[in-house]
């Protein structure tokens, strides 16, 4: 895995977008109190939080819900 080739974020729905877009979740790495979701692809992960935060992003709607529930199942259970 290159370094370089990843892509991190705090944020949760962001994170959940990238994951039901089916983007590879290498890892959780935690910052203090907070974690870091790291996913592979830093190229393709860029495009889609772009797309995410423009509000141009196509999800379906019971695949983003799993994606956040499974995030989340994550995050607690590394506290």
């Amino acid at each position: 895995m290159n370094k370089n080739n990843v892509y991190l974020t705090k944020d949760l729905y962001e994170a959940s977008f990238l994951y039901a877009n089916r983007l590879k979740l290498l890892r959780l790495q935690k910052e203090g109190k907070f974690f870091w979701f790291v996913f592979d692809d830093k190229k393709l992960a860029e495009e889609l939080a772009d797309k995410y935060w423009k509000r141009e992003g196509l999800i379906d709607a019971s695949t983003f819900a799993e994606a956040v529930t499974f995030l989340k199942n994550r995050l607690y259970a590394r506290k």
